[in-house]
């Protein structure tokens, strides 16, 4: 049976030998020109760099290796990095395989909780999570491959190596972390034969009578798994895997970005914000009091959380995903109902205060519709998943999964070491001004 290190072994050279030709052929060609107000704000639109995992495109969302992500929604997070590897969803016996590799590899290391319960007990959930992985560095393959010495085209299989080991045991370390920052610190041990995403729905512990606990982890581990190379996690863990460094130092920088308020924050805060409507209206607000509160939050200048996308302009299929789970199995809860209310009035309401922005001369709303964020978090709470630290830590474990599926592949075609050039407020007041 074709293992998935036999299946990359096999395209790995192909890859290769596409990247070469289309550097040969197109090389000296222009892809983007930047401005200087796109240098000041974050690159933002700035094409500089290649990421074949996924993209995302503004009229359809995300677009995983070729398919629209709605399409593969059913399909659960293994697959999706297997998908996000090769190109190619894994038949049953691959599944099966891969899924053996995780069992095999699931073992998290006695110093690792032995360093959780020694943090503070009011340690952050994302600081325990990024200090696993980095403790954990002292298990990786690459390092201990690259120091005895090997070849430059061979990069990519301990790099992969690293990768099976770190999505094996992340589940286990952040449903610990869990368990030990939230609960009794009693930490419940990976289930062999469980697939990965049941597994970490399974040892965080909740209560799950129907099963729907461990779909809902499934479906949210697959859709925040990959999202192009230029968000911040992604183009951070790049970035530092561009020098050579092994996966644990890698992912736990790409982490450390996640961390950030502007990135990984945002679930927490549109499920905030409706618990905020929720309460100053005593319940279920009707559409009619939605409508004038989210008029009144818009004049106040402040935004309604969820709503709006740097890149797209059509409603975020994530949210699309995740709103018809909630329809099929939390239909009556009343938060879930508010989520479901607010996407039916909102983006009516931002397209007529975009209307009278630009009747005031100011620019219009480039994006009324909801994305990922506008929903996630209130199927978490849902299940009794109440934290909200800990959320950003639930991110982590699928986005692991893209950014470790970027990794082998930069590894695997040599990518340089990311070096952009930098310029001084001097040089454009002087160069752009002559």
């Amino acid at each position: 049976m074709a293992t998935l290190q036999d299946l990359l072994a096999k395209q790995i050279p192909q890859y290769r030998d596409k990247v070469r030709n289309v550097v040969k052929k197109y090389g000296s060609e222009v892809i983007s020109q930047v401005t200087v107000a796109q240098a000041y704000g974050g690159m933002r639109g700035v094409k500089g760099m290649i990421c074949d995992t996924s993209v995302v495109e503004a009229d359809k969302g995300l677009i995983v290796r070729g398919r629209p992500l709605l399409t593969i929604k059913d399909r659960w997070p293994e697959e999706v990095f297997y998908l996000l590897l090769t190109g190619e969803l894994p038949d049953d016996k691959a599944k099966a395989a891969l899924q053996q590799e995780f069992d095999r590899r699931s073992q998290v290391p006695s110093y690792v909780w032995d360093l959780m319960r020694a943090m503070p007990p009011d340690s952050h959930p994302m600081c325990m999570l990024d200090t696993a992985i980095l403790v954990m560095e002292r298990e990786s393959v690459f390092r201990q491959s690259y120091t005895k010495g090997m070849k430059k085209d061979e990069y990519w299989v301990p790099m992969l190596d690293d990768a099976l080991n770190i999505l094996a045991r992340l589940p286990v370390v952040a449903a610990g972390i869990y368990r030990i920052r939230y609960k009794d610190g009693s930490v419940n041990q990976w289930t062999h034969g469980l697939d990965w995403g049941a597994n970490f729905a399974n040892m965080l512990g909740l209560a799950d009578p129907t099963g729907s606990f461990a779909k809902l982890m499934r479906l949210y581990l697959n859709f925040h798994a990959d999202h192009e190379g230029g968000n911040v996690s992604a183009n951070t863990c790049h970035t530092v895997g561009s020098s050579l460094s092994d996966a644990y130092y890698s992912v736990s920088a790409g982490l450390n970005g996640l961390a950030g308020p502007l990135h990984g924050l945002a679930n927490q805060e549109c499920l905030a914000w409706i618990i905020e409507t929720m309460e100053k209206f005593g319940g279920v607000p009707t559409e009619e009091q939605l409508r004038e509160y989210a008029f009144d939050t818009l004049r106040s200048g402040k935004v309604v959380p969820g709503y709006g996308h740097a890149v797209l302009r059509v409603v975020d299929p994530r949210f699309q995903g995740f709103l018809e789970f909630g329809q099929e199995h939390l239909a009556k809860d009343p938060v879930f109902q508010v989520v479901e209310r607010v996407f039916n009035v909102v983006p009516k309401v931002l397209e007529e205060y975009s209307a009278m922005r630009v009747k005031e001369g100011k620019n219009p709303i480039a994006n009324p519709w909801p994305n990922v964020d506008a929903g996630s978090g209130a199927l978490l709470y849902h299940y009794g998943l109440t934290e909200f630290p800990f959320y950003t830590v639930v991110f982590s474990v699928s986005r692991a999964i893209g950014m470790l599926s970027q990794l082998i592949l930069n590894r695997a075609l040599g990518t340089a070491i990311t070096r952009p050039k930098s310029v001084s407020t001097e040089w454009v007041m002087k160069t752009v001004g002559n």
